[in-house]
């Protein structure tokens, strides 16, 4: 078998890369493996847009109840849909239980510009995937390339709110929730200096479902990026999973500001958001609005939602 010899100058050590998985299809690359399971390590947070002459940072959670050694993990860079690297994280020591690390090429960047609680958990590497300030994809895989994780992130994803994006990281809100649904990741607050390598995210939120309703939280939320109630989550859990929907917001006086979701199809259980902001991408006003959902079948059959919530700002 091939391999390819990489030298890591930093430690000193020599690492041994399979090139027979190198442009390896991602679809074919979801293999069996004997240590992982798919979901075991999840991306939690990426700053992929960092400051000029900064360095990309990626953040991984360890979602298992055991400690994972870091010498099974690797950072793949894909294109085309193909794996074509993979980089090591570390030869030596682990990840704990419910617990993050943070990759990157420049620890000292990271330190510098971000509140970094757990130093130990900050990983330097002589080299990982670079990431697209506008669209990309984090891949976190074994060596085997096991697929652990995945997400591709656009700088969509990131609050309407936001003048600049520059040195803002992207977080996970919910290790519950699926990697790839976009409401699942927000911008860091503001008051959490834009990032929070190393320890819980600014704006983690584990949503919480309700048979046969949805239900609003908070039920007054402030949009001001301070990472307290900054969204309003629109979760649901309904019996029947064949539901589209109208979601609409009207201020007080009745006029529509914010089509959130037009003809969406629902699914059994999922969750949406309002940031605060009208279809115009412009900050709404401080005061009362209503949310309709209008919910539909096939069949025509439908079914309506009103609920009253409140806008501060400070």
């Amino acid at each position: 078998m091939n391999t390819l010899m990489f030298f890591n100058k930093k430690n000193r050590h020599l690492h041994l890369l399979l090139t027979s998985v190198l442009l390896m299809p991602v679809a074919e690359a979801i293999a069996q493996s004997n240590a992982l399971q798919s979901g075991d390590i999840l991306v939690s947070e990426i700053l992929f847009n960092p400051l000029p002459s900064g360095a990309d940072y990626v953040e991984l959670y360890n979602n298992t109840d055991s400690a994972i050694a870091l010498a099974q993990l690797r950072l793949a860079k894909v294109s085309e849909e193909s794996i074509t690297r993979l980089y090591p994280i570390a030869d030596g020591g682990t990840i704990q239980p419910h617990d993050f690390i943070v990759v990157t090429t420049d620890a000292s960047y990271v330190s510098s510009n971000y509140t970094v609680r757990h130093p130990q958990k900050l990983i330097e590497v002589s080299s990982m995937p670079s990431y697209n300030n506008a669209s990309g994809t984090v891949m976190v895989t074994t060596t085997d390339t096991l697929v652990l994780d995945r997400f591709d992130y656009t700088e969509d994803m990131h609050s309407r709110l936001l003048r600049d994006k520059e040195g803002v990281a992207l977080e996970r809100r919910s290790y519950a929730s699926p990697t790839q649904d976009a409401a699942n990741w927000y911008s860091a607050a503001t008051t959490a200096g834009y990032g929070t390598p190393t320890y819980r995210n600014s704006q983690s939120h584990e949503f919480l479902f309700l048979d046969k309703e949805f239900t609003f939280s908070p039920k007054v939320f402030s949009p001001d990026g301070d990472g307290y109630n900054d969204l309003l989550d629109l979760t649901y859990n309904l019996q029947l999973c064949d539901l589209s929907a109208n979601i609409s917001v009207y201020d007080s006086h009745g006029r529509l500001v914010r089509s959130i979701g037009r003809g969406v199809l629902l699914g059994c259980s999922g969750i949406m958001t309002w940031d605060g902001t009208n279809d115009d991408g412009r900050q709404c006003p401080r005061g009362s609005y209503i949310i309709i959902i209008e919910a539909y079948n096939t069949n025509g059959a439908s079914q309506s939602w009103r609920r009253s919530i409140s806008l501060v700002r400070q």
